[in-house]
């Protein structure tokens, strides 16, 4: 149910303001840094104009942009999309072709050096095909941990056969933002690159009879001045909650992103103009930076403000492809487990739709997972999945299910207005909430429910390998602690601070892999990351377990000593 104060806020919500901005950027193409920036001072512009408090940041980003690629077979020439942030073939990389039908990348440790270690004649990647000096041909969609699986594995270069007939641009790196020195070394060390299905077809075709081909590919790489829009409205107390999303695209981008930087628009006027009912404050963000730099923006703010968003960040949410065509329903919003309540009853708030969700992924500017902020969205609306078989589409992340998604198809075709203005209230009833519950909706208890879970699992794949017991008996005592708590507190502010408090131990303790300044690298990260070794214990062989349960134990230490320090922020 919804109160009078937040009707008033869904009620205030119009579509002039944000459509406006949607037909602007559908003639702006925000893929180069020049591009991105003139689209950054528009938005600036227009927030101004509308008496908003907006104050502009100029952070210089590592950026890599696309410039051509191509795939060379006999006198055939493909159009191909480049893994930016990937190694580059200017030159051209001419091998040997090879399909592999099921990859399978090699477990966590193996590398061609480390490959003496797990003894003579280990198979990392069973039924995957000698892969050493070619051009792998698999397909999916371009993606950092593919590239970096087929590299281990001794390839010179990759091509993602795409399931349709577009190509879908997409980052061929797994380093989160600008790099600092430690994340140099983790550079995509091949070349990789997107085709179409058909054009995919032949190259496999070609493969099967042992071809070679020549893949080139030319992506401009440098430091470039951005501009980062943000909007801050203050509440009564320094805590605050993060709207944000990206602004930069590829082409024009009508519905990844130019729809989400409307709808932002429109949420941050409607926020301002109900703002004497906020008890915590509420920041606005449109990021720079997030196809050509991994997140760059995002990942810049969160190093700029980092101290001040562990201490006063109550929640983020992300604002990434609202607003498109058809989609009226609300499948799979990424959420945590602690905000998954609060994100069903917005939804069912403000649409009247039941909302289903899955696990946030390492995307969508999701950059303060480390500093253990909890977040959600991303994802909003969606295609019914009925429609979008109808059609004979395929999944993608973006636009609502429209397979527009990281194309140059996505024009104004792909946008609807009454879509987007329900997708404005949805979001603005979400932040306003945040920003105005006498405490924070978000229950620490079901993220530890949720962990425990990961963690019988991992106990159970691990069987006397390893014990992860010590585990579950803390997490067993912090269960019963934080529910006694929750079962007799009557004080909000005393519930924030101790649901907060809670988060900030276990929100990298299930998405991070490293320590809470540095960003974790863009790759998948699995429930309870430190002990998730334990579901792939059968993947070594006698002479490299010893390995992987020396990294367990280091993880068991990492697990105990976040569920000590969260059981003591508990009164």
């Amino acid at each position: 149910m919804t109160t009078s104060a937040e009707q008033a806020v869904m009620n205030t919500a119009v579509i002039d303001h944000a459509w406006s901005l949607v037909e602007c950027f559908s003639a702006m193409r925000r893929q180069d840094p020049g591009e991105a920036a003139a689209a950054g001072e528009e938005i600036a512009r227009r927030l101004a104009a509308l008496g908003l408090p907006v104050t502009v940041h100029r952070p210089r980003l590592y950026l890599a942009v696309p410039r051509d690629a191509h795939v060379t077979l006999g006198g055939q020439r493909f159009r191909a999309r480049p893994a930016q942030l990937a190694q580059t073939a200017p030159g051209g990389l001419a091998a040997k072709l090879v399909f592999v039908e099921n990859p399978i990348g090699p477990p966590a440790g193996w590398t061609p050096g480390t490959a003496a270690l797990f003894g003579d004649g280990y198979d990392p990647a069973p039924g995957v095909p000698d892969v050493t000096g070619k051009i792998v041909l698999f397909r999916g969609m371009i993606l950092a941990e593919k590239i970096l699986h087929f590299a281990a594995l001794g390839a010179a270069g990759v091509i993602a056969v795409n399931p349709g007939p577009d190509m879908h641009w997409g980052s061929g790196s797994a380093i989160w933002g600008t790099p600092d020195l430690d994340d140099l070394p983790a550079r995509t060390p091949i070349p990789g690159c997107a085709v179409s299905k058909p054009d995919g077809d032949a190259l496999i075709a070609a493969a099967s009879r042992g071809d070679s081909a020549t893949l080139t590919t030319v992506v401009e790489e440098g430091w470039f001045d951005q501009v980062l829009p943000e909007v801050r409205i203050p509440g009564q107390e320094p805590d605050f909650a993060l709207l944000h999303g990206h602004y930069d695209s590829w082409d024009v981008g009508v519905g990844d992103n130019a729809t989400g930087d409307a709808c932002m628009l429109e949420v941050a006027r409607v926020i301002h103009a109900n703002r004497q009912h906020l008890k915590r404050g509420v920041r606005i963000c449109w990021w720079p930076g997030h196809s050509t730099g991994k997140f760059a923006g995002s990942t810049w703010y969160a190093d700029e403000f980092a101290r001040d968003l562990a201490r006063h960040c109550v929640a983020h949410m992300n604002c990434d492809s609202p607003g498109c065509r058809d989609a009226t329903d609300y499948p799979t919003i990424p959420w945590m487990a602690e905000n998954r309540a609060f994100v069903t009853d917005a939804v069912r708030d403000a649409t009247g739709k039941v909302a289903g969700g899955k696990r946030p992924t390492q995307s969508s500017d999701f950059s303060f997972n480390n500093l253990g902020i909890s977040g959600c969205f991303s994802a909003s609306s969606r295609i019914p999945k009925e429609e979008v078989e109808r059609r004979g589409w395929y999944f993608v992340m973006g636009n609502g299910g429209n397979t527009a998604w990281h194309t140059d198809r996505d024009q104004m075709e792909v946008a609807d207005p009454g879509v987007l203005l329900t997708d404005i209230r949805l979001y603005a009833l979400a932040l306003f909430r945040l920003a105005t519950l006498p405490a924070v909706p978000l229950d620490p208890g079901a993220l530890v429910a949720d962990l425990q879970g990961h963690l019988a699992r991992y106990a159970k794949a691990a069987g006397d390998r390893f014990d992860l017991s010590p585990a579950a008996r803390a997490f067993d005592g912090l269960a019963a602690k934080l529910a006694a708590f929750e079962a007799t507190n009557t004080d909000p502010a005393l519930a924030t601070r101790t649901r907060l408090a809670v988060l900030r131990q276990f929100v990298p303790l299930d998405y991070v892999r490293g320590t809470r300044y540095r960003r974790d690298i863009g790759l998948p990260a699995p429930p309870l990351t430190h002990l998730a070794v334990a579901a792939e214990l059968d993947r070594y062989p006698p002479a490299a377990l010893g390995f992987a349960t020396t990294s367990l134990k280091r993880g068991l230490n990492h697990v105990l000593a976040a569920v000590e320090a969260a059981a003591e922020a508990i009164p």
